[in-house]
């Protein structure tokens, strides 16, 4: 890849590094990317509620975690339009590209960061080269930094290959083997790290009729130069928030009078992880976050807890999930409490079709710089790509999530996290190589003898 290509590349990412914002509160992030997308030319482009329901969100904050958000957006100057575009916290994008005949492709980048206060270290490469997160307590420590610009990368490498002459700020002189026949859909799906937006994207017309969906991540613990084709046994999963309603008392005066949401709490805390594990595969519990009580002469009259469940099946996580809930209850009941019990969020097992491994390997053997190919490994943890793939496999058509290795001083979702820039254009190479390769399939496809297809 030519020299100014790889400054660009580094350069968006770094831009878009700079301003992490969570699920739901994208606002600054999906106005930069507009902004690109708008530069590189879309057949369709829908913001927010137009990329889908509003109504289908999940573990969507409340107004008042949503508001400075947008005013924060507002100050960095995103556009006004958008912005209102955005109330209430429906952000992301989804951008087509039409080019007639061919198949239909989705390609799935998430755009969310997380709350962790970035390094400031001279040893962390944003914070000495100048593009540690601006917005303290929030990062980009899981790399959707790097998963947007790839979108952005395969998007403009689609719409413009075999029409830029090289030396253009184009990333189309590497792919440049005629022009793109199909449809691309990339969506920039909002919330990942909540499991919050894979499931209104699932449901959006955007992917009806998909033949193929890419989605993809950057590192986790697989180095710089390794390609997984596809991602087998992906956990599905739930977010659980509880809270917990007793009645208040004085500790030493009346503390019969009391029913101690504390002490129900504790109990459901200790009963969650006895729940049995299951024969028909591996399960996970785990409570996060707790607080509770206002003082330690007050019998806390109320106790807040979130927790989540996993299952190496959907089935499974169901069974850990309706344990979870029973636990709860009867631990609230116990103590006189009463429990609220709320799923959140949760996304399901989807797991990599084997005929997309297999092109997905092929194209990556061929990329420079790309020194293994491992065709598929376990994920071991969740993901709601996970609900589109299942989407487009349920109509027939074909899903994978592929690895994009990247050499990470620590692991994800810590303030060192930093991303290999060198990964950057292996990403790009390999999507739009994948892309292409889906291309040619289909038109042999088309070509071919009733018989033989």
């Amino acid at each position: 890849m030519s020299e100014p290509i790889r400054n660009r590349l580094s350069a968006v990412r770094r831009d878009l590094h700079r301003h992490p914002e969570p699920a739901w509160r994208e606002f600054y992030t999906t106005h930069r990317l507009v902004e690109e997308i708008r530069a590189i030319g879309v057949d369709e482009l829908a913001i927010g509620p137009d990329a889908y329901d509003p109504a289908d969100r999940m573990a969507v904050p409340g107004e008042n975690e949503i508001e400075p958000w947008l005013e924060r957006a507002r100050e960095r100057g995103a556009d006004e339009e958008l912005l209102e575009r955005m109330a209430g916290g429906s952000t992301g994008a989804v951008a087509v590209l039409d080019r007639g005949e061919g198949p239909t492709i989705g390609l799935r980048v998430d755009i969310d960061g997380l709350y962790v206060e970035e390094a400031t270290g001279d040893d962390h490469a944003p914070a000495a080269e100048g593009f540690r997160s601006e917005i303290e307590g929030t990062m980009h420590a899981c790399g959707h930094d790097a998963h947007m610009t790839w979108g952005l990368a395969v998007l403009e490498a689609i719409a413009e290959s075999g029409e830029r002459s090289a030396g253009s700020r184009s990333s189309s002189e590497l792919h440049s083997d005629g022009d793109f026949a199909g449809r691309l859909v990339v969506f920039f799906q909002p919330a990942e790290e909540v499991s919050g937006g894979g499931c209104p994207m699932a449901k959006s017309r955007f992917v009806d009729d998909l033949d193929y969906l890419l989605a993809v991540h950057v590192g986790l613990d697989h180095p710089t130069g390794e390609v997984v084709a596809g991602i087998e046994k992906p956990l599905a999963m739930c977010h659980v928030d509880v809270t917990i309603e007793g009645t208040s008392a004085h500790a030493g005066k009346a503390p019969q009078e009391g029913d101690n949401a504390v002490h129900a709490m504790g109990t459901a805390i200790e009963n969650v992880y006895g729940i049995p594990r299951h024969s028909d595969g591996m399960t996970r519990v785990n409570v996060g976050r707790a607080e509770a009580g206002s003082a330690s002469n007050i019998i806390a009259e109320r106790a807040h807890m979130e927790a989540e469940a996993r299952g190496e099946t959907t089935e499974l996580m169901e069974y850990a999930k309706s344990r979870l809930e029973r636990v709860v209850r009867s631990a609230a009941e116990m103590h006189g409490c009463r429990a609220d019990v709320d799923v959140v969020s949760e996304s399901p097992r989807a797991d990599s079709d084997p005929e997309l491994v297999e092109v997905i390997a092929s194209v990556a053997s061929e990329v420079p710089g790309i020194d293994e190919v491992v065709p598929t490994a376990e994920f071991g943890a969740s993901e709601d790509a996970t609900f589109l793939m299942q989407r487009v496999q349920r109509s027939g058509g074909l899903a994978a999530y592929l690895i994009v290795g990247t050499d990470h001083p620590t692991s994800h979702h810590t303030p060192t996290f930093d991303v290999d820039e060198e990964s950057l254009e292996h990403g790009v190479s390999v999507l739009v190589d994948a892309i292409r390769a889906l291309e040619r399939r289909e038109s042999r496809r088309a070509s071919a003898p009733e018989g033989e297809r």
